[in-house]
């Protein structure tokens, strides 16, 4: 039997990218997924598409998670389609061009605290109330909390935020249970990450990586994967750097 027959899964920001792969993986693993996204709703046709075809199932929400109350939509949404969540994953994230602190203004800051940290806080608020016991949430941030570069400072803040929020659910829940953990993948090679780098950035990134290429989308859903299993019963409050070695 599929590791995770009969459990039922939300993602957020699964039309693309490691979302798209993470909808892939727990779909293929036997969960029933509902992912949210933004606007693409080509790009979410097809996944679902994909999932139908390799016999598994995921249905597209539209949720723009920089909207009032689109979170808790999302969640409710997911319980009407499949029962009660066994399995959260917070993976979706604003992007913008990076700038120095001094170009910031107060409006773009405010963007990627709505949809990078307080959208991963009310989903998890709801798993919290609704989650059944022994339960998985995992919360995607990034290794830039760790390795900081300059103009990313909104970004790594929220993500900073994301992973602070893990280890008090973490605490709290831990008691039914349920296990909350953050996957912070490094250099991953996305849409996002080509269109926001040149070649010369991602080649010096793969040269830096102990195992010397950019990861894949696969690379990071397999962990969440893990994570979403019956064999991580007993990892929780962990931050796994998915980064091939890029420290």
């Amino acid at each position: 039997m599929a590791a995770l027959q009969g459990k039922r899964a939300v993602v957020t920001g699964g039309s693309r990218g490691i979302g798209r792969a993470i909808v892939e993986r727990l779909a293929r693993d036997g969960a029933a997924v509902v992912f949210s996204y933004a606007s693409n709703a080509e790009a979410a046709a097809q996944v679902e598409k994909v999932v139908a075809e390799a016999g598994g199932r995921a249905h597209a929400v539209r949720a723009d998670l920089a909207e009032a109350g689109a979170a808790e939509r999302l969640m409710e949404i997911a319980e009407e389609r499949l029962g009660a969540v066994d399995i959260l994953v917070n993976n979706a994230a604003l992007s913008f061009t990076p700038a120095p602190l001094a170009e910031l203004d107060e409006e773009l800051y405010d963007q990627a605290m709505t949809v990078n940290a307080r959208a991963v806080f009310l989903t998890v608020r709801h798993a919290a109330r609704h989650m059944p016991d022994g339960g998985r949430i995992i919360n995607i941030s990034t290794l830039n909390t760790t390795r900081p570069a300059p103009g990313i400072a909104p970004y790594a803040a929220s993500k900073g935020a994301v992973e602070q929020l893990t280890a008090v659910a973490a605490m709290e829940l831990g008691a039914r249970g349920i296990t909350v953990n953050t996957v912070s993948p490094g250099a991953t090679d996305t849409d996002l990450l080509r269109g926001t780098n040149s070649a010369e950035a991602l080649e010096t990134a793969a040269q830096v990586t102990a195992l010397g290429r950019l990861g894949q989308p696969a690379d990071v859903a397999d962990v969440v994967a893990f994570l979403a299993g019956p064999d991580a019963r007993w990892i929780t409050s962990q931050n796994i750097h998915a980064t091939g070695g890029l420290a």
